[in-house]
C-alpha cells in the first residue's frame, strides 16, 4: 500500500517536470522559427553574413574541442623529417601534422569549412527558393576545397587536393541528405505544429498528431478548430471534446479568436 502510494507521488511529480522540458523545447522552437522569418526578410548580403558567422562560429568550437585532445602533442616541435625522404612520405608527415594541430588550428579550419558551407548554402537558396540535393552538394564541394586549403591535407598538387576533397566532401554530404529526406520529417512541415504537439502532449493525446498531420491542422488552424474539423481529422469523440475544451480555456487562443 505504501509503496503503492510512494510510485503515485513520483508520478505526480515527474509529469510537472515534463511539462516544462516540454515547454523549454516549444519556446525554443518558436524563437527559432522568429529568427528564420525574419532572417528571411533581411537582404541577402545580411542573410549571408548572419548565417556565415553563426556557423563559423559552431565550426570553431567544434574544431577547437577536437584539437583540445591532441593538444598536447601540438605544443611539441614537430620532428625535422629524414634525408632523402621520398615524396609521399613527405605528403603523409604533412596531413599527420595538419590533423594533430592544436586548437586554434582546428578551430580555424573548422570555421573555414563550415562557414563557407553557410555561405554558399544560403546564397544558392535565396537565388533557388529551396534547399535541394543541389544547394547541398555544391555547398560542400566548397567547404571541402578551403579545408583542403586551410589544413594542407592532400598531395603535393594543390589543384588535384582541392578537387579531390571537394568531390570527397560532395560525396558524402549527397548521402547523408538522401538519407535524411528517407528517414527524417520536412523540418518546415514540423515547425508547423509545435503548438499543436505540445497541446496534445499536455492532454496525453500526442498519439493523434498524425491526425493533425494528415488533415493540415496547424499551429494557425488552432483557434480555428469545430467539431466537424476533428471529426473529419478522424479523432474520436472524447479526444475531440478535451481539444475543444482547451481551446477555449487556453487565453492565448482565445485572443486570436477574437481578433
Amino acid at each position: 500500500m505504501e509503496g503503492g502510494k510512494a510510485q503515485g507521488v513520483v508520478m505526480v511529480k515527474s509529469v510537472p517536470q515534463q511539462n516544462l522540458i516540454e515547454q523549454l523545447r516549444v519556446k525554443y522552437k518558436e524563437l527559432e522559427k522568429g529568427f528564420k522569418t525574419w532572417l528571411a526578410k533581411q537582404s541577402l548580403p545580411v542573410e549571408t553574413a548572419v548565417v556565415t558567422a553563426g556557423s563559423a562560429a559552431q565550426g570553431a568550437l567544434v574544431g577547437g574541442m577536437l584539437g583540445t585532445f591532441s593538444k598536447d602533442f601540438a605544443t611539441l616541435p614537430p620532428p625535422p623529417p629524414p634525408p632523402n625522404l621520398d615524396p609521399q612520405a613527405m605528403v603523409s608527415l604533412k596531413q599527420a601534422q595538419a590533423l594533430s594541430g592544436g586548437p586554434l588550428i582546428q578551430a580555424r579550419n573548422f570555421a573555414l569549412m563550415t562557414g563557407v558551407n553557410a555561405a554558399i548554402s544560403t546564397v544558392m537558396k535565396r537565388f533557388r527558393g529551396k534547399e535541394d540535393l543541389e544547394t547541398s552538394v555544391v555547398a560542400a564541394f566548397g567547404s571541402g576545397a578551403v579545408f583542403s586549403l586551410a589544413s594542407g591535407i592532400g598531395g603535393p598538387n594543390p589543384v588535384t587536393n582541392l578537387l579531390t576533397s571537394g568531390l570527397s566532401f560532395a560525396l558524402i554530404q549527397g548521402c547523408i541528405f538522401k538519407l535524411g529526406q528517407t528517414f527524417s520529417p520536412s523540418p518546415a512541415e514540423d515547425m508547423n505544429y509545435v503548438k499543436a504537439r505540445f497541446m496534445l502532449y499536455n492532454l496525453g493525446l500526442q498519439k493523434y498528431e498524425k491526425n493533425f498531420k494528415k488533415g493540415i491542422l496547424t499551429d494557425n488552424t488552432l483557434p480555428l478548430l469545430t467539431e466537424s474539423a476533428l471529426r473529419d481529422a478522424k479523432i474520436p469523440p472524447g479526444p475531440r471534446l478535451l481539444i475543444l475544451d482547451h481551446v477555449q480555456r487556453n487565453p492565448d487562443l482565445r485572443k486570436q479568436q477574437a481578433i
